[in-house]
């Protein structure tokens, strides 16, 4: 693993950065990717910020995403990413969530580093800085910066690192909030004078009425399993055309699932043209990576997600929800009925044909 001061080494010595991150980028994804901008460009580098899908449309109001090009396989961008010195990727650690950015990153002869908190970084990376207890990437560049020069924080960049960190936590009502993560907030508040108030309005209070019919839908037909510690939505394809709904309109839906009394693990399918995704969320020592890796995904602990290409809605449904006490002990209970964790013969069929599938299709990718 490598240490901040070969991090910062790394950047007094190399003058062209290319800085990505994940698909469909998130706050913490784009909030991170903006403040290190923010902080080479003070330290007198050329940083190229490019990524494999647009931002969202709640966060296209931040200070400098306009300067984040969306990759289109031009002969331009193909140079600008071959001709850097260094390819740093934040907030994921696997090439395939670079999506079609993927090939050009792997081929570049650039210097590949590594800012996340996820957990079991792939090793293709040069340079590693990782900390999967942080509560954000974000979280990360701040200790960066501060490290370079706390005085280089101003608006713009404590206004990308505040969304990181807030939107990271759960407007900081997770476990990963610790009175660090207060101190740092305090921080970027008084360094750059944020309006916390328009920042939270900018980011939340922009649903449109199909988010809501859908989200209506949706928590009509909730579901909940495992004595009521699990519950569950299927957002099928029928509903999104019922509604008008896009994926994008789905953003926080599943945050209306672990505020239900006694719900310690939610889940949220959603089914799209090319497959499944699944998002899954829980609370406290209910850890959900794992039961997301079964399924060719991953995360954090209290957050994860996997995407199952070509699978049928109902059965993928079924098959998760079984295999869940494989990866949640604390879901074996004698009450559990025909969830107690003993997978039917027709589920268990088909999780072994999906986990082939996924073993397959990393063997092929390698």
């Amino acid at each position: 693993m490598s240490t901040r001061r070969a991090v910062l080494n790394c950047f007094r010595r190399h003058q062209r950065f290319v800085l990505t991150t994940h698909i469909k980028p998130d706050g913490d994804a784009l909030g991170s990717q903006l403040a290190l901008r923010r902080l080479l460009q003070k330290m007198g580098r050329d940083v190229y910020l490019i990524n494999s899908d647009p931002p969202p449309s709640n966060l296209t109001w931040m200070p400098g995403i306009e300067q984040v090009e969306v990759f289109n396989g031009s002969l331009a961008q193909r140079e600008r990413i071959d001709q850097a010195d260094v390819i740093c990727v934040l907030d994921t650690n696997a090439l395939d969530r670079l999506g079609d950015l993927a090939p050009a990153v792997e081929a570049s002869r650039a210097r590949k580093l590594l800012i996340d908190h996820h957990t079991a970084p792939e090793d293709w990376f040069d340079l590693q800085y990782v900390r999967d207890t942080a509560s954000s990437t974000g979280e990360l560049v701040y200790e960066l910066v501060c490290a370079v020069d706390p005085n280089l924080i101003d608006h713009e960049l404590a206004t990308a690192l505040y969304v990181a960190i807030m939107t990271d936590t759960g407007s900081f009502r997770f476990n990963t909030v610790t009175p660090t993560v207060h101190r740092i907030v305090a921080d970027l508040l008084e360094r750059g004078g944020l309006s916390t108030e328009a920042i939270h309005s900018a980011i939340f209070d922009t649903r449109t009425p199909e988010s809501m019919r859908l989200l209506g839908l949706a928590l009509r037909n909730l579901q909940l399993r495992y004595d009521g510690k699990v519950a569950y939505m299927v957002l099928s394809r029928r509903m999104f055309n019922e509604t008008g709904a896009s994926t994008e309109d789905t953003e926080g839906f599943i945050n209306h699932l672990l505020s239900i009394r006694g719900v310690r693990v939610a889940l949220l399918f959603t089914e799209i043209e090319k497959g499944v995704k699944i998002s899954f969320r829980s609370k406290g020592d209910y850890h959900v990576n794992e039961w997301a890796r079964a399924f060719g995904g991953g995360g954090h602990r209290n957050a994860a997600g996997a995407f199952v290409e070509n699978a049928a809605l109902d059965a993928l449904v079924d098959a998760v929800l079984a295999a869940a006490p494989r990866y949640l002990p604390q879901l074996e209970t004698p009450s559990a009925g025909n969830a107690s964790g003993t997978l039917s013969s027709e589920d268990a069929s088909y999780l072994s044909a999906l986990l082939h599938q996924k073993s397959q299709a990393s063997s092929t990718a390698s």
